[in-house]
């Protein structure tokens, strides 16, 4: 019996709402790493255990492609020939691929200059039309509700109720690598499709609603961390022009706002924000002690759990999980604007000058 991985859809067939002849988009996605920290753990000086979930690791570099691979399959169920999106980068970068996996239109809004390159050029190179907006996210978010009355598009942003059920299977498996739920769970918060859909997953695997077994009874603590320039759950309303370095959770008003707090009250979770600076520390923190690379946005998690482990609100013997919602070349420039080292010196091509150049980085 061959054992190729062929995509989450077909390992959690009987936990989402697919049929047998239901023809699945799909360019093997899941199955993501759950990366144990070594030296971080360490610095804390605290007895917990923090896994880290790299969602980068998938085929567009994010999250995203676990709700694309539903989404994209119900829409060729359905007959549909386009689909479209609002995004600041990721979402597009998946959308268009799998489109393009489907054989169908990608159409993508974006934010003028407010989307990082790597994510640009896979929106580019798998073809999909790319139409830029003087606005941010939100409106591009509140125009994609709008047009598809008027288009003969599908949308494939969050608010797709399928986008949810795909992503629902990283809590599946999590679960199925640790043998049971973790204590907590650290993760970016910006449009909040991910820690809805999370919890969603959790709460399916304490339950026998889909196969009639439960995997595990226990839950675990949703904790959401924002940017500071963009933290509409911190302040209670939508922010109306949302900013930070971090482009990815760079968004004011929530799409799954409701489905969010619900994490967080049903989990007696929190919400909390950091500021550029923290956010990209964490980044370089986790790259140069831990040798993993993702997006700013993914590091706000390793912010917060930092955070909270220090000062106790995550008490030690806690086993905690960290969501790496994406890739850290999905923006290269930030990267290399907070490293000194990616302008070296040029030295002669010598024995002695190389011998110098590393003794001195000693």
């Amino acid at each position: 019996m061959s054992t190729h991985y062929t995509g989450l859809i077909n390992r959690y067939r009987d936990r989402l709402p697919v049929k047998d002849n239901t023809r699945i988009i799909s360019l093997n996605e899941g199955n993501t790493p759950l990366i144990k920290l070594n030296n971080i753990p360490r610095m804390i000086g605290k007895d917990v255990d923090i896994y880290v979930k790299f969602e980068g690791l998938n085929p567009t570099g994010s999250f995203k492609d676990r709700g694309m691979t539903m989404a994209i399959t119900q829409a060729v169920s359905e007959g549909s020939k386009a689909v479209i999106c609002a995004s600041t980068g990721n979402t597009s970068a998946s959308a268009a691929a799998y489109a393009a996996r489907a054989g169908i239109k990608a159409f993508v809004l974006i934010p003028d200059g407010k989307i990082a390159m790597g994510k640009l050029a896979q929106t580019l190179m798998y073809d999909a039309t790319i139409i830029q907006i003087n606005g941010n996210f939100d409106q591009g978010m509140n125009l994609v509700k709008e047009i598809a009355d008027h288009a003969p598009v599908t949308i494939v942003n969050s608010i797709n109720p399928y986008r949810l059920q795909g992503q629902k299977t990283a809590s599946f498996e999590i679960i199925d690598d640790l043998g049971d739920a973790p204590d907590y769970h650290c993760l970016p918060v910006g449009n909040a499709g991910n820690i809805s859909a999370y919890w969603m997953g959790y709460k399916e695997y304490s339950t026998d609603t889909a196969t009639h077994k439960a995997v595990t009874h226990k839950r675990p603590v949703m904790c959401g961390y924002q940017a500071a320039g963009a933290a509409p759950f911190l302040a209670g309303h939508p922010v109306e022009n949302p900013e930070t370095v971090a482009t990815a959770i760079r968004i004011g008003n929530p799409q799954s706002w409701d489905l969010a707090w619900a994490a967080h009250n049903e989990s007696g979770g929190w919400f909390d924000k950091f500021s550029d600076d923290e956010i990209l520390t964490a980044q370089k923190l986790l790259a140069q002690y831990e040798g993993i690379f993702c997006e700013p946005a993914s590091a706000i998690s390793i912010a917060g759990a930092m955070q909270d482990i220090k000062s106790g609100k995550i008490p030690e013997g806690s086993k905690v999980v960290c969501t790496l919602t994406g890739v850290g070349l999905k923006d290269p420039d930030t990267a290399i604007k907070q490293c000194a080292a990616a302008h070296p010196v040029t030295i002669e091509a010598e024995l002695n000058a190389v011998k110098k150049a590393i003794l001195d980085n000693m």
